[in-house]
């Protein structure tokens, strides 16, 4: 990627000029450091401000990628999400801990499939695990291990409408097709659809993977939503060309679109 100020603002990926697009999808953002990372994200914003329309934008970005930002928001919105208790000292870390009932979720701020999530319900291993953290001087995200069944579900959201479904099945705790689950094609009920579309609308995705769990007293929670999602797996077990859907989609944003501002 490279930014370009000279009187106007140029993007430019490789060697096509983006700044001249009526539309960019945007379906990844590359690891690297956090200035490489935060760079990206600027790129975009500045094709927002050329008039290109991002999907998603940069702001759902920001909030999808940023696991403790994406959580306060839907808290606040009254979607309901897994107790999290986000931190920087070890000694805060250990007592989030045990205000969580001693089991609990460790995940990396930013992250996706799975990478780097522990499961941890040992006070031994817990303060092993956190100490380990600090070394990486990492922010510390602990969520409470909700009792399931093994099973949880993946919703494709596309322009406010629940695309397909799947249940993935894993072996643990965990569920992640990155990890081995297994995916089948399922039916959403009212109120796990009502979810879906709520929660994307909260975060402001054009388009997003929805992850949802039933906990073993019933209730319905949203853990998170990712916002450059893959589809490989759930169009396989769906048979839905999701692709298709999306393209769709930025069609109809086309359509209603405003000019883009004229360039001094």
């Amino acid at each position: 990627m490279v930014g370009r100020i000279d009187g106007n603002v140029a993007v430019r990926s490789s060697e096509q000029s983006l700044d001249g697009c009526d539309i960019v999808i945007v379906r990844g953002i590359p690891r690297g450091s956090l200035e490489q990372v935060i760079f990206r994200v600027d790129a975009l914003h500045a094709l927002e401000a050329r008039g290109v329309r991002c999907v998603n934008g940069p702001r759902a970005i920001e909030r999808t990628v940023d696991k403790f930002l994406a959580s306060a928001l839907l808290a606040r919105a009254g979607v309901p999400t897994p107790r999290t208790i986000a931190c920087e000292r070890v000694e805060d870390a250990l007592e989030a801990f045990e205000e969580l009932g001693g089991d609990v979720i460790v995940k990396p701020l930013f992250g996706s499939m799975g990478a780097g999530m522990t499961r941890v319900d040992d006070p031994d291993v817990a303060y092993r695990v956190f100490h380990a953290l600090a070394l990486e001087r990492a922010v510390y995200y602990l969520q409470e291990a909700l009792p399931h069944d093994g099973r949880d579900l993946r919703a494709l959201v596309v322009g406010g409408r629940v695309l397909a479904a799947i249940e993935r099945v894993g072996s643990g705790w965990r569920a992640n097709l990155a990890r081995g689950a297994r995916a089948r094609a399922t039916e959403l009920t009212a109120e796990q659809e009502r979810l879906c579309r709520e929660a994307a609308e909260v975060l402001g995705v054009d388009y997003a993977g929805v992850d949802l769990l039933r906990a073993a007293d019933g209730r319905e929670y949203v853990l998170e939503l990712n916002g450059i999602p893959g589809w490989r797996g759930l169009q396989e077990a769906t048979g839905v060309d999701v692709a298709t859907a999306l393209v769709a989609h930025v069609e109809a944003l086309l359509s209603e679109a405003p000019p883009a501002p004229l360039s001094r």
